[in-house]
């Protein structure tokens, strides 16, 4: 794949530049498709605007067969100079690229340009392919016409894999040498239908060597009585001399050293321990141990009986082949064989065996004659067959066009939308990325992709500020794992194991369960209470564990009590064994109390009341600025919390989700609270529904109500009554501070 530029690809002088329209959505201006024309130049764009620049071909809710096709180099990702390409291939091929907006699988041959030369084979093909299929009227070629391109090219005797199988061969010769090549070479199976059979390779290796055995045995002439004395059985007469050849050498060499001196005859043959060392083994007349000794005793006459049990019997039998096929008709019949007769067989069948030390070692090579002749008859019939089956992989070309054309026709637009913009995701019409909708607590969360591996998926992800249930997925023994964004709502019940139901695109639900959760903000709102949800949550954990250890002493101390009580008969008596009545004991006074422990605690219980009140009459002193005292205490317990929420909320972004994914976001893709509110919905009465009866298992709160009420418009008076609100509405004596009638002075006598 070529390089591409970081900067847009310049218009040639010829051609304005074009004009683009930008819609600004998740923090990013993101281009919007209006005609043909826009697609057609898409290179143009700057991709620094596109919003990914990279997605897997598996994963997402997109035909994964478009996707192969657009991926030219095959590596399971699309990028922009694959998506580029496509765009431009089909433009090409069309007369208006406006068809790409309808997004139909109907492909209308009018709309192929007839006067480029690449739209004018696709409408010959395509005009071939409705004629095969029974409609030359048709004037409209859909996806499912050619979705099956198995059956269309089975019905075709060549179908352009460059296979040829036997059915593919009519003539029965041709049928043995197919199967004849499948046997030595093996098979590749069809295209189509997988049936096995053989390619190009295969047929050119196989002919070669037949070539090479048919020339092998050309030079063998039987009629040549220098190279074949025997004529034919010259061939057995040599192979079976091959057999014995080295064996025989040895043993002759031998028999002269002991010619030469006779004192060597004990030394050649084998020694009384190699006996003793054979006979310790279970014998074999065919091991080795046995067929390295020599072909027979060793003696200084030089002569090897042909016959016989003085014959190595693990050597008797290719001996006697030996005797039979090479001495016999060389030399005539005898039972011995003298060192000068088998330096003449070895003479005589010396150019033989040099011819056949050039044998070709393949498995042609083993056939006879005849055979390789009739092989050699069918290979220029069965090259025909190749030549025209791989004729036809143009039509198979041109028909995967076809097919590439009419998806992209129905899935570019789509694709561009999800890939270059994200128009469908925001306008929430479902993005390829979006794995369904997860419904847990009470909500339904929309955005959910579909995750390979959670625990390096949430590395990444985490990054996004966003709350992430991992969750995986079980239906009908199959499994998946998502991961589901919570973006509205309170985060109070969602913890590990939390079961829901998640629905796919294809309206298929599963059996959901939390796996793995990470935690943020979905609103100010939540974090506004989270500090005081966490602080009851320590106290209920602190008086759980306190309540704990109290019940665990409780059982111990009972426990023990009534261990005591069940076995005081048995202690009793065993120590009136062992010791004399004792007298009675004094009874026991009851225990004092310490005037001193009392005395302290007093004085603690008045140093907290006394701090207490101290803090109390400060704050009611503040008078009217009670509520702004009211409104900091609250603000320095939840502000903290809500201005990282605020942050984290401004954060909130799509592309680390889907860069754990496999994706490669070119921009921040935000998710702000309106749009987390839309892609998370939480659990309203549908308008006009109403209730037609009360909760009959509401909280009651009863008399603990009441008092709590009480208690709070007693503390409402005393806090009213201390700024003076009531002093206009009380009693002189009942005011907080009355005010001193004013005293008049008298007026003055004239």
């Amino acid at each position: 794949m070529s390089a591409v530029p970081t900067q847009s690809q310049s218009p040639s002088p010829t051609t304005a530049p074009h004009r683009w329209q930008f819609i600004r959505v998740g923090g990013a201006d993101q281009v919007i498709f209006r005609t043909g024309e826009d697609i057609a130049r898409l290179g143009e764009l700057d991709q620094k605007l596109w919003v990914a620049l990279a997605c897997p071909t598996r994963g997402i809710d997109f035909d994964a067969r478009t996707l192969d096709l657009i991926d030219a180099d095959g590596d399971g990702r699309v990028r922009p100079p694959e998506v580029v390409a496509a765009c431009e291939w089909v433009c090409a091929r069309l007369r208006n690229p406006d068809v790409l907006l309808q997004g139909s699988d109907a492909l209308a041959l009018d709309d192929l340009d007839a006067g480029n030369a690449d739209g004018a084979r696709l409408i010959e093909e395509a005009r071939r392919l409705l004629q095969i299929q029974g409609k030359p009227d048709s004037a409209t070629l859909t996806l499912a016409d050619i979705a099956d391109r198995g059956e269309l090219l089975a019905a075709m005797r060549f179908n352009g894999d460059g296979v040829i199988t036997p059915e593919t061969a009519e003539d029965d010769t041709v049928r043995a040498t197919v199967a004849e090549i499948i046997r030595i070479h093996g098979s590749v199976p069809d295209r189509h239908k997988a049936t096995p059979g053989v390619d190009r390779p295969r047929i050119e290796a196989f002919f070669a060597e037949v070539q090479a055995a048919r020339d092998w045995h050309a030079k063998a002439d039987a009629n040549d009585k220098a190279l074949m004395p025997l004529g034919e059985p010259t061939l057995a007469a040599a192979d079976a001399t091959r057999k014995v050849q080295a064996k025989l050498d040895d043993y002759f060499a031998r028999c002269r050293v002991a010619a030469f001196d006779a004192q060597a005859v004990a030394a050649l043959n084998p020694s009384p321990e190699a006996y003793d060392a054979l006979g310790a083994n279970r014998l074999d007349l065919s091991a080795d141990p046995i067929a390295d000794l020599p072909l027979a005793p060793v003696t200084p006459r030089c002569v090897l009986p042909l016959h016989g049990n003085r014959i190595n019997p693990a050597w008797t039998g290719d001996i006697a082949a030996f005797a039979e096929r090479a001495v016999t008709p060389l030399l005539g019949a005898r039972d011995e064989l003298a060192e000068t007769e088998w330096l003449a067989i070895k003479q005589q069948l010396a150019p033989l065996q040099a011819l056949m030390a050039k044998r070709p070692v393949n498995a042609a090579a083993a056939l006879s004659l005849a055979q390789l002749d009739a092989f050699l008859q069918t290979r220029e019939p069965l090259l025909a067959l190749l030549h025209d089956d791989e004729a036809a992989e143009t039509h198979n070309n041109l028909l995967v066009d076809l097919e590439k054309l009419i998806r992209l026709q129905r899935d570019l637009v789509v694709l561009l939308n999800n890939f270059v913009s994200f128009k469908a995701f925001y306008r929430r019409e479902g993005a390829i990325f979006q794995a369904g909708t997860l419904y847990l607590d009470g909500r339904s969360c929309e955005l959910t992709v579909q995750v390979q591996d959670t625990a390096k998926h949430a590395v990444l992800a985490g990054l996004a500020k966003t709350c992430l249930a991992y969750c995986d997925c079980t239906r009908q023994g199959q499994k998946m794992s998502i991961v589901a964004a919570f973006t509205a709502g309170d985060i109070d019940f969602l913890f590990v194991g939390r079961n829901g139901v998640f629905y796919d695109r294809q309206g298929r639900d599963w059996d959901a369960t939390i796996t793995k959760l990470i935690e943020n903000p979905t609103s100010v709102a939540q974090a506004f209470f989270a500090p005081y949800k966490k602080f009851v949550r320590v106290i209920e954990e602190q008086v759980a564990k306190r309540a704990a250890a109290s019940e665990a002493a409780g059982q111990g101390t009972l426990t023990s009590f009534a261990t005591k009580l069940t076995t005081a008969d048995q202690a009793t008596a065993a120590g009136a064994a062992k010791t004399p009545a004792a007298p009675a004991a004094a009874p026991r006074t009851a225990g004092r109390v310490d005037v001193g422990t009392v005395a302290a605690i007093g004085v603690a219980l008045g140093s907290i009341s006394a701090v207490l009140v101290a803090i109390f009459g400060k704050f009611v002193d503040l008078g009217q600025w009670i509520p702004v005292a009211l409104i900091g205490i609250v603000a320095a317990i939840s502000g903290p919390s809500m201005l990282i929420a605020w942050l984290k909320l401004r954060q909130r972004s799509l592309g680390p989700i889907l860069d754990a994914s496999g994706w490669a976001i070119n921009g921040r893709m935000k998710v702000n609270v309106r749009l987390g509110g839309m892609l998370s919905q939480t659990a309203h009465v549908p308008p006009g529904a109403r209730r037609v009866a009360r909760d009959p298992y509401r909280e009651r709160h009863g008399a603990a109500g009441v008092a709590a009420a009480a208690v709070l418009a007693l503390a409402l008076v005393v806090l009213a009554w201390r700024m003076d609100w009531l002093d206009n509405r009380l009693p002189t004596a009942l005011q907080h501070s009355p005010t001193a009638a004013a005293t008049v002075p008298p007026a003055p006598s004239s």
